[in-house]
């Protein structure tokens, strides 16, 4: 029997963070090459997001991903037995249709896939925005941060006037925040893409690790006890972080999804909470559910079989699937005046509502 998702504006009249803003540095005067690519925000009130049907275009793939894997001057190397793998020798920008659906496919089945030295970041916001359509309709964040003119564009940004540590995390020991991308939506985030446009010398690499690998090691008989359970994702304390209520596009939400779901190509469990976001076990008493997550927290951010480490440097790309991975920055990088900047841009297609059926 499936279990499903059910979504419920958040209430509360908690009193918002002030958050810093994203640069003190003076754009217009400042030569920087990538500075339209940098944050903005589009005043207005848009509704709630709707579920809609989804078909992974990786269904659609050849299994043995040749025209992928062939392709002349692809050179492919897996980065750990549980989640990884690097691909060099071709540009992703580039790959055809066929191609796009076969690297959705490798994505589901290994979490993430690295591409080497590329030249993505040189394609601008059209072809970027027209590349990542290809997986599913683009998510617009909540908080409404985006390339100008491209909602669709994600900006992840800090800068060497800012600094390394902002009012997220000036009072945890550590910047690791693991989490799948917003996943309090209906719908879930699906075949991801993150790449760099600047990055500090050392410093700011992304952590990923697997949630399928996660929920195989537990036991067949703690794996079933988790089958049919719910849990509430919250995007609110996401948005109380935020300055100034004026950036909403949307209010926040919360949502139930199942505790473990399924991907639709490969038909593998996976995991499905994370620290940042999933708040509670439906139906659970406050000290059962804070015991139960608490475990299964530690258990998936814990287990090094199941992680890897990218390295951001000029031409690298990360194509990973939110359903079966989480992640998290590290904002670790020394701060030196004029030389640390760090300037991703993220690609999120919207995939199925999450579904469990056992």
């Amino acid at each position: 029997m499936a279990t499903e998702t059910s979504t419920t504006e958040s209430s509360g009249n908690q009193q918002k963070v002030q958050l810093r803003a994203e640069t003190s540095i003076d754009y217009d005067k400042e030569a920087y090459k990538y500075k339209e690519y940098l944050s903005h925000h589009t005043p207005g009130l848009q509704p709630p997001l709707q579920e809609f049907a989804h078909e992974d275009v990786g269904l659609r793939a050849d299994p043995k991903k040749a025209n992928l894997l062939g392709a002349p001057g692809a050179v492919v190397e897996e980065i750990t037995p549980a989640i990884g793998t690097e691909i060099r020798g071709i540009q992703l920008i580039e790959l055809s249709s066929t191609q796009l659906d076969e690297v959705a496919l490798l994505a589901a089945e290994r979490g993430v896939v690295v591409f080497k030295d590329q030249e993505f970041s040189e394609a601008g916001p059209e072809r970027w925005k027209a590349y990542g359509q290809h997986f599913g309709p683009l998510h617009v964040h909540q908080m409404g941060g985006q390339i100008k003119d491209y909602p669709e564009i994600l900006p992840v940004y800090r800068d060497f006037t800012a600094g390394a540590v902002d009012n997220e995390i000036k009072d945890n020991i550590t910047s690791v925040k693991w989490h799948s991308d917003m996943s309090y939506e209906i719908n879930g985030m699906g075949t991801t893409t993150f790449f760099v446009l600047s990055t500090p010398p050392s410093g700011g690499d992304t952590l990923y690790l697997s949630t399928t690998a996660a929920y195989e090691h537990l036991s067949e008989s703690f794996r079933e006890r988790l089958h049919g359970l719910r849990a509430v994702h919250s995007g609110y304390d996401q948005a109380s972080v935020h300055d100034h209520r004026d950036r909403y596009i949307r209010e926040p939400v919360e949502t139930e999804h199942p505790v473990v779901r399924l991907h639709p190509v490969t038909k593998k469990p996976s995991l499905y909470v994370n620290r940042l976001y999933t708040k509670r076990i439906v139906g659970w008493k406050r000290e059962e559910s804070d015991a139960l997550l608490s475990f299964l927290f530690d258990h998936i951010e814990r287990g090094q079989d199941w992680h890897i480490r990218v390295r951001w440097k000029p031409g690298t790309v990360v194509v990973y699937d939110n359903r079966v991975t989480q992640h998290s920055a590290l904002r670790d990088f020394r701060v030196e005046e004029g030389k640390t900047r760090r300037h991703m841009i993220r690609i999120t297609p919207q995939a199925e509502r999450p579904f469990f059926e056992g």
